[in-house]
């Protein structure tokens, strides 16, 4: 096969975060949309955060996952106006996270 035939423009696709936890604390599960591929720079960025020590900067790794975490017309949710309840962003950047993994 060749690479070409796998290459292809980015789609919206629906992440849903349906753990017990947070379908008990707000009633149904929570969604949001992220690209179905990245471009590489954004890996690279998320493998960079992690310090010297192998501790994790945070306010680099939000900085990374806020313009992935995105409405369904592709508009980023968390902005320097507006941001998620702390538990439901620990709950975003785990499903962010795991979808760059796949």
């Amino acid at each position: 096969m060749k690479l070409s035939q796998l290459s292809k423009e980015p789609q919206l696709i629906e992440v849903l975060i349906d753990d017990e936890e947070i379908v008990k604390e707000f009633g149904e599960p929570l969604s949001f949309h992220t690209w179905d591929r990245q471009p590489m720079d954004t890996y690279v960025k998320l493998g960079s955060i992690v310090q010297e020590e192998g501790k994790t900067n945070f306010v680099e790794m939000l900085k990374v996952v806020k313009s992935l975490v995105l409405d369904e017309d592709g508009k980023e949710i968390v902005t320097d106006k507006s941001t998620l309840p702390m538990n439901v962003m620990t709950k975003v950047i785990q499903k962010v996270t795991e979808s760059l993994g796949k």
